[in-house]
């Protein structure tokens, strides 16, 4: 009977040890990918990283332009007028196991500059629309893929659509058809 208590015992500690709060370096406890978890750690990254601190107020925006339907990585556009800055934050989150096999969820983030993220989703565009005959030909079999700053970007057709694999700093990151052309558009529509 004490064995079958100790088991049980070390199993109830142990899950509360592992339940769902935030451990150092950027890992979560198994938590969901969300465009709304994103938005809300991206704006630390943005003022601290990006904008720089500041003992003056600074204003800025910042918009979820859209999410993987994996939640694998979600795009935002930023804008602060009074440092005259603006573009677009690229947020991934990857799965991770810890040493006692508990699943955990990363994230880090990835800034471009209006004019790189411009030619980032140009590339892709126009790597899709040069290559459309080879990609479409095989279906499944053909790929392309590019450097582009320092990310690796793959891209694949299936059954008429497109998908494109970010691999950027140990993740692996997939952008389907209809979230890239969405984040495209609105940051299109929204910066000019």
């Amino acid at each position: 009977m004490k064995i079958k208590l100790s088991i049980v015992l070390v199993i109830v500690f142990n899950n509360l040890i592992y339940s769902q709060v935030k451990t150092t370096n950027n890992i979560w406890a198994a938590k969901e990918f969300s465009k709304e978890i994103s938005l809300f750690k991206s704006k630390e990254f943005l003022f601290n990283t990006v904008l720089g601190s500041s003992e003056q107020v600074v204003k800025f925006e910042v918009t979820s332009l859209a999410a993987a339907n994996s939640g694998e990585l979600t795009t935002l556009l930023y804008k602060c007028e009074s440092k005259q800055k603006e573009g677009l934050i690229l947020g991934f989150y990857g799965d991770y196991w810890n040493e006692a096999g508990v699943l955990y969820q990363g994230y880090s983030f990835k800034h471009l500059e209006k004019d790189k993220a411009t030619q980032l989703l140009n590339k892709i565009k126009t790597s899709l629309e040069e290559n459309s005959k080879f990609l479409e030909d095989k279906s499944d079999n053909n790929n392309i893929y590019f450097k582009y700053d320092d990310m690796n970007i793959l891209i694949w057709t299936n059954g008429g659509s497109y998908s494109i694999r970010i691999f950027w700093q140990g993740f692996d990151s997939t952008w389907e058809k209809t979230a890239f052309e969405r984040s495209k558009r609105r940051f299109e529509k929204k910066i000019k």
